[in-house]
């Protein structure tokens, strides 16, 4: 049963006959793929406890702040499930994520009495705190429930139908080309990174590699390509590189998201390439090749050169330097 810092960190320093139970730092690994956490934390507020001190699965009630202000209590656990699953603010604090859902009418019947009151909005909970009901909107004058809404509901005790499969196509639109190969593709996205731009800038004044490749035909489909479309290709190396950043909410590489980096980078290396991903904003390398960098600059960019020059031989680069 999870229980206030303070209590905790006094059962902790009884049970280990420590005045510190769990030193500075000692689970630094573990919620260095969480950034987005650690600005919300405040030891000041935690008994001063660091998050570093916490383990990941302590049945411990923290005090967080979210992005906006509201202040909330929740386990690390609770904390740890909320990233990858929704890109919006709101996952990362309850309040938030109430307030975030749309306004509803309550549905009332058609012959529902004009003296009694429309039921309101019941007190709503989310996480451990408890919010206020939202004021109802109520019904406009001489407005009756939707005979549409009601029949949706099903009756009770009715067997539920069963929920059909999604079939799911591969898209038609890749060329028939060998596993391996890159080229340009239709469907790739367009650069919104206005830093892949920065870096591909950079490694074209280094080298003379082919930029204008968007995708590398896989063997197996990629959920629904046999294509994918790293931020970088360079053919002539068989290198695809990847910028990985938090993003704007702190939402993107963290949590589960990190598993369909890691399926991509297999999808890729099962076809003879390898992957380099630049890592920015406490994100931990996923590869053998990745670096991990406060932000692209010359001395980034030197860094990848060598790292292209290891992968593949200083020989073979050089021969494509301008």
């Amino acid at each position: 049963m999870a229980e206030p810092v303070d209590a905790w960190w006094r059962r902790r320093q009884w049970s280990r006959g420590v005045a510190v139970p769990y030193a500075v730092g000692q689970f630094r690994a573990d919620w260095a793929s969480y950034p987005v956490l650690i600005r919300q934390y405040h030891p000041d507020w935690n008994h001063g406890v660091v998050l570093t001190q916490v383990p990941p699965a302590a049945e411990v009630l923290l005090t967080w702040e979210c992005d906006v202000g509201h202040v909330f209590v929740a386990t690390p656990a609770e904390q740890r499930s909320r990233p990858g699953h929704e890109r919006r603010r709101s996952v990362w604090c309850p309040e938030c994520a109430v307030q975030a859902q749309p306004q509803r009418w309550p549905v009332v019947p058609s012959d529902w009495p004009a003296t009694v009151p429309v039921p309101q909005r019941v007190v709503r909970v989310a996480g451990r705190q408890t919010l206020p009901a939202a004021p109802s909107r109520g019904l406009p004058t001489g407005a009756v429930a939707s005979s549409r809404a009601r029949a949706r509901r099903p009756e009770p005790g009715a067997p539920r139908r069963p929920k059909q499969p999604v079939e799911r196509t591969i898209c038609p639109k890749t060329p028939r080309l060998p596993s391996g190969e890159s080229f340009t593709s239709v469907c790739a996205p367009a650069t919104a990174s206005a830093v892949e731009a920065e870096l591909r800038a950079a490694l074209s004044e280094r080298f003379d590699f082919t930029f204008d490749h968007s995708a590398i035909r896989l063997d197996r489909p990629f959920f629904d390509h046999v294509e994918v479309w790293p931020d970088i290709i360079l053919p002539e190396l068989r290198v695809a590189i990847e910028y990985d950043s938090t993003g704007r909410h702190g939402l993107e590489h963290v949590g589960p998201r990190q598993e369909t980096d890691r399926r991509k980078d297999r999808a890729v290396r099962a076809v003879g390439w390898e992957v380099v991903r630049i890592r920015t904003g406490r994100l931990q390398a996923l590869g053998p090749w990745d670096l991990e960098v406060s932000g692209v600059s010359g001395r980034t960019v030197s860094r990848l050169a060598d790292t292209l020059r290891e992968i593949r031989g200083a020989l073979f680069v050089d021969a494509y330097a301008r």
